[in-house]
């Protein structure tokens, strides 16, 4: 594999939480990872990734 160039992640906590990590692998798909767990990687696409966005944002209470 391709060196990737990690992004830390706007949705990360401050300077003591674990922070997220984000690169675009060469295939074009979007790789994940955390900070205490660097080696665990999560590979999706860019459909994928905001698939999962959607589905983690809050929803007003009825």
């Amino acid at each position: 594999m391709s060196r990737l160039n990690w992004q830390k992640s706007s949705f990360s906590g401050g300077p003591e939480s674990n922070c997220l990590y984000l690169a675009t692998a060469p295939d074009g798909t979007i790789r994940l990872r955390e900070s205490d767990e660097p080696r665990t990687v999560l590979a999706t696409t860019p459909e994928g990734l905001a698939a999962l966005l959607e589905h983690l944002r809050p929803r007003p209470s009825s």
